[in-house]
């Protein structure tokens, strides 16, 4: 009978315990909430309205009709699209000791240009190799509020310019691969892109180097003396070719002679190989773009190949490179796609990208504004378009961090 007494005391009070958690957890008041604004989710299959709840860092709920008066913060997205933030596959925002690579690639802050364009992820292209990757992380990545990833540098030293950066003996997939092993949050591939020689022990080295770490491959188109069907011919399901949309020579160019895709470039698409615009400064060219997307190969990512001579130039922003392709025939959703959960696959962090409740609140709103626009390609060339992406507001874990028009701003 004591015993009986004592169990279901234990019960009721477990039971009272779990309401009284429960309850807090109902009534805890909703930081940010977005409201009435088209979401855009391609991982969740989310396309329409609905409002996004946030809590602290996290993403707490996506569903129609949340209540205002459950909200600290009311964000009217009214007429404007609420997607994932961006990802920046492709950028370089870390010069070493060695200033080799001179002004063109010398080091800013994330932060400068990604926040107004609506990214809260880049990914820096091999700038660090395994010997410069420790002074990046101390310098760029601990400081900077954007999320800052990384592909390593087969070559030690990254990117320090010629001839160190062609150096085959200080390429060393070893120690590589456990420098990927020693920053598995931070480092999610290897790259290879300067590189003038014909010989092909470079590329075995960092295809080593990912066998060993189990990451994919970054690989340049402009790998002048590699011939580009066998360069994708050798390339793996799941490895990233970048400067896809490039005419540096007949040699390197998806199109063949007749202005059709050449049969590699299908059978590395039908492979799984993921295909990054890397736009930069001298990488982007309408007369190939143009005839790829009308002939089906869509980027599977919009690296802006981002350092201060292109941010200056015809790319200016990955947002406007997402501008150039909805205006070249991409509907919007594929863009967004292209934008967030595509690049999120490549480097396979399935945490970002998306708006899945318990995800971290990375967060972009964005207007399409109507009228006449001109965008321009690396070599100045220019098409008209009618549409042009603009970021209201981006949000990085929760802070609002990028809010042009005032959403957030009281009257």
């Amino acid at each position: 009978m004591l015993f009986s007494f004592f169990k279901n005391k234990g019960r009721i009070i477990a039971f009272f315990a779990m309401l009284f958690f429960a309850t807090g957890i109902a009534a805890q008041e909703i930081d940010i909430l977005i409201k009435n604004g088209h979401v855009v989710d391609p991982k969740n299959s989310i396309d329409g309205k609905f409002d996004v709840a946030i809590i602290g860092k996290k993403i707490v709920k996506v569903a129609p009709n949340i209540p205002v008066s459950e909200a600290k913060k009311v964000i009217d997205a009214k007429d404007m699209y609420v997607t994932p933030g961006f990802i920046d596959l492709h950028t370089h925002v870390f010069v070493g000791s060695n200033q080799g690579f001179a002004d063109g690639f010398s080091s800013l802050s994330p932060d400068d240009i990604t926040f107004k364009a609506g990214i809260t992820t880049v990914v820096d292209a091999g700038t660090s190799g395994w010997r410069s990757f420790p002074l990046f992380k101390k310098n760029i990545i601990d400081r900077s509020s954007t999320r800052v990833l990384a592909f390593i540098n087969i070559a030690g030293g990254g990117m320090t310019g010629y001839p160190s950066e062609e150096n085959i003996d200080d390429m060393d997939p070893v120690t590589t691969s456990l420098a990927i092993t020693e920053y598995p949050e931070i480092i999610v591939g290897v790259k290879l892109g300067h590189f003038r020689g014909k010989e092909w022990t470079p590329f075995y080295k960092a295809r080593e180097a990912c066998n060993f770490a189990k990451v994919p491959l970054l690989l340049e188109c402009h790998l002048p003396e590699y011939p580009l069907d066998e360069l994708l011919k050798q390339m793996r399901k799941g490895d990233i070719f970048t400067h896809t949309y490039c005419a540096a020579s007949d040699r390197e160019c998806i199109l063949d002679e007749n202005g059709k895709l050449k049969n590699s470039v299908i059978q590395a698409k039908d492979k799984g190989i993921v295909f990054d615009v890397g736009h930069g400064g001298g990488m982007f060219h309408f007369d190939v773009a143009i005839p790829a997307l009308q002939q089906g190969l869509t980027p599977d990512a919009f690296g802006s190949d981002l350092h201060r001579s292109s941010m200056n130039s015809g790319m200016r922003s990955m947002i406007e490179t997402m501008s150039k392709f909805l205006n070249m025939g991409m509907s919007l959703g594929a863009v967004i796609d292209a934008a967030t959960w595509s690049p999120a696959q490549a480097i396979n962090r399935s945490d970002l990208g998306n708006l899945s409740p318990g995800n971290e609140a990375d967060i972009a709103i964005i207007s399409v504004r109507k009228g006449n626009f001109g965008f321009v390609d690396t070599k100045n060339k220019k098409i008209q378009g009618d549409r042009r992406l603009e970021t209201e507001m981006t949000i990085r874990a929760g802070r609002i961090v990028w809010d042009l028009n005032g959403l957030a701003a009281s009257n």
